[in-house]
């Protein structure tokens, strides 16, 4: 199961100076490092919080982005006791996903032992409060409803009202797409509905690059059309015909020219993501290699 399934329906650098250089979890500006989003872990993480953020870690990773997990808080931590033992292991918590409202389950899909997750549509401020005291930056919306217009207006009202939260909290507030969100539905493409109808000072943007590359969208065009709304971006791989995702740097996509465009787009932080994979330490071992190189 692909993690859009289950939250819709349930030069990466010659680019100059970025985000860089780790001495324990504090980022020197100057060179560019290896994120990830811990939904590559979904589930597994749950087993042994500590010991798999420990293990990325060992990989090469120097910074996260957490997602949900079946565990209350934070992995079954407190914001304050995860961003600890994030930082105790020379990593730093960069950024949140949210889900922006509850999960539609697809059918023959059995959500009954999921635990109540927090969403943007109902809890913004709890769930955006929460994170108090920690070092995120950055808060995400990681999906939300846009199969129809109605639906689209709805979120555009969910996404203002949850930035204006995230930045009287002195957050930055992003959207994070799948390939749905360049997709027409009723004759406009949501991505562009949000991005036009919420000012930039309100929302920013986490730009999926395979989620993008898989929608057709040419992203060196992207940046020049918003320049700068694109802080975080999740980087992905797929295989011929963009039919599985594949560990970063297996696939068929070609950053050359999203890396040449980067400083246009403004990207600053760099998520590995591999949804649902079947050895996730093997996929973040390869990809943190593989990003390294770029």
């Amino acid at each position: 199961m692909k993690r859009r399934e289950f939250l819709t329906k349930s030069s990466l650098l010659t680019i100059a100076p970025f985000v860089s250089k780790f001495n324990g979890s504090n980022a020197v500006a100057g060179v560019r490092v290896p994120g990830l989003q811990l939904f590559t872990l979904f589930g597994q993480i749950d087993k042994d919080v500590k010991g798999t953020l420990k293990h990325v870690a060992d990989l090469g990773v120097k910074e996260i982005e957490s997602a949900f997990s079946f565990l209350p808080g934070f992995y079954g931590l407190s914001a304050i006791d995860f961003d600890t033992y994030v930082k105790s292991v020379g990593m730093k918590w960069t950024s949140h996903h949210i889900i922006g409202a509850p999960l539609k389950p697809r059918p023959g899909m059995d959500i009954s032992k999921f635990p109540k997750f927090l969403n943007l549509r109902d809890n913004a401020e709890e769930a955006i409060h929460s994170l108090a005291g920690t070092s995120v930056e950055y808060v995400v919306c990681a999906n939300i409803p846009i199969e129809s217009r109605k639906e689209i207006d709805e979120a555009v009202e969910i996404l203002s009202k949850s930035a204006q939260i995230a930045k009287k909290a002195g957050l930055t507030f992003c959207f994070h797409n799948h390939d749905a969100e360049f997709k027409e539905v009723e004759g406009v493409r949501p991505f562009d509905v949000f991005a036009k109808e919420i000012s930039s000072d309100l929302l920013k943007f986490e730009l999926d690059l395979g989620w993008a590359s898989k929608a057709g969208v040419d992203i060196p065009n992207l940046f020049k059309q918003y320049p700068g709304r694109f802080p975080l971006c999740h980087v992905k791989d797929f295989n011929d015909g963009f039919k599985d995702i594949v560990p970063l740097g297996t696939g068929i996509l070609d950053y050359k020219p999203i890396l040449s465009a980067s400083s246009v787009g403004g990207l600053k932080h760099f998520f590995i993501e591999h949804d649902m994979p079947k050895d996730a330490f093997a996929s973040i071992e390869v990809g943190v290699k593989h990003f390294n190189k770029m």
